[in-house]
């Protein structure tokens, strides 16, 4: 097999096609796990490959595995199966390192939120093997931050990387990839993302929700949000950071349909009642209609007729046209200016098309450790070239995005019969 990092224009069937082949398997993908039918599709061997990465890329693979009707063709099947028992082992190393964290918080008197996957699960909503889960994100608070980082030292993990969102712990153990890039690996390293806030660049204003997530009181521990509306807002804030970035992911419009089945008309009155950074949700219309799209009767039509009461004319438009393809990793062009719709001003507007051309020196860091660490992204000249050069090919011709075609490369190359 070929290195994930030599990665050349001649490796590829023609982006047009790729790109083609994304959007029409990353639909049927979304309308499948929503209301599964019984007869699969009638795709060529490129297509089932590319189902393959859009699978992984969406972060659907296992829970397909459990919710698909479709029993041929039999490598797509072996496929999905192996991502689910990857999924499961991955969740019993993530069980183990949370309980060990858990007992050393109680003895140490520190209070933690385990947040989104940890939380779906600990709520029944998933099963173990269900829903991958890449990282442990927790929140603490700001005072107990230093003790923390002594615990988590404790479990053999130290502090790499530090960024506005949150602080990057890694293990001293597990430190490389072992699977081929595709989706989930049961050896590959857990990292722990440590937050003090939960807050998104929406695209440069700050909307944080952090008071509204910590149980009031909470012990010593590990625990949960304080209600599932707060883990409904973090979800959706989640989701709507992402969608501005073009990196959202199917499973994430899957965790807030299956939310949402369990909200009363208290629970909806209390989520539009709250008030991040006292202006509303204004930014949770584009996810929560998206959802409504693909997971039809989740999410009641006068939720969303509120929210559109407090959106800009831009977002709103945009809440109504956009797919899943289109503001996902299935997304394989690069665009200047993701996500401006969501600027509240035109100063704002202006200052993040600044931000995106000229990039500070906190973003200019996180993207070279990206590119130094992600596996196989070194060696892919997209990384190596000028901002300038980068900004005229932004402006002028879309270059492809260099994640998506890792995923869609590992997927070609990817043996059929392999099983991992």
């Amino acid at each position: 097999m070929n290195s994930r990092s030599d990665v050349k224009a001649s490796d590829f069937p023609q982006i047009a096609k790729i790109a083609s082949a994304l959007g029409e398997v990353t639909e049927l993908l979304a309308r499948e796990l929503a209301l599964p039918t019984d007869e699969a599709p009638r795709w060529n061997e490129f297509e089932w490959r590319i189902a393959r990465a859009v699978a992984a890329m969406q972060g659907v693979s296992s829970l397909l595995a459990v919710r698909m009707r479709w029993k041929e063709p039999a490598n797509w099947r072996r496929f999905l199966e192996a991502q689910r028992s990857h999924t499961l082992g991955r969740h019993l190393r993530i069980m183990e390192l949370l309980d060990s964290i858990d007992s050393k918080a109680r003895r140490s008197g520190i209070a933690l939120v385990a947040l989104k996957g940890v939380a779906l699960h600990e709520r029944g909503i998933y099963k173990a093997g269900e829903r991958p889960m890449a990282d442990v994100d927790l929140l603490v608070r700001q005072a107990d931050l230093n003790s923390m980082t002594m615990l988590l030292g404790e479990c053999d993990y130290d502090l790499t990387f530090t960024t506005w969102r949150h602080r990057l712990f890694e293990s001293r153990r597990h430190t490389s990839y072992t699977s081929d890039g595709l989706g989930e690996h049961i050896d590959n390293p857990i990292k722990i993302e440590l937050h003090t806030t939960v807050r998104e660049r929406l695209p440069l204003s700050e909307t944080d929700i952090t008071s509204f997530l910590s149980p009031p009181d909470a012990p010593a521990g590990l625990n949960t949000y304080s209600s599932d509306v707060a883990l409904m807002m973090h979800l959706l804030l989640h989701a709507t950071g992402n969608m501005r970035a073009h990196a959202v992911r199917l499973i994430q419009l899957h965790d807030i349909a299956q939310v949402a089945a369990r909200f009363g008309p208290g629970d909806w009155r209390d989520l539009l009642n709250a008030r991040p950074n006292d202006r509303g949700l204004w930014w949770a219309l584009p996810p929560l209609a998206m959802t409504s799209h693909y997971y039809p009767s989740t999410i009641p039509p006068m939720i969303l007729a509120r929210l559109e009461t407090e959106c800009s004319w831009f977002l709103k438009r945009l809440s109504r046209r956009q797919s899943l393809t289109d503001v996902s990793w299935s997304n394989i062009k690069v665009h200047a200016f993701p996500g401006i719709q969501w600027s509240r001003t035109p100063q704002e507007a202006v200052r993040f098309m600044f931000s995106r051309m000229w990039p500070s020196r906190d973003a200019r860091t996180e993207i070279q450790r990206f590119a130094a660490n992600e596996p196989g992204v070194s060696g892919v000249p997209w990384y190596g070239i000028s901002q300038p050069e980068r900004i005229v090919r932004w402006l002028f011709s879309r270059p492809p995005r260099v994640q998506t075609l890792l995923s869609v490369r590992a997927a070609l190359v990817q043996r059929y019969d392999e099983s991992h």
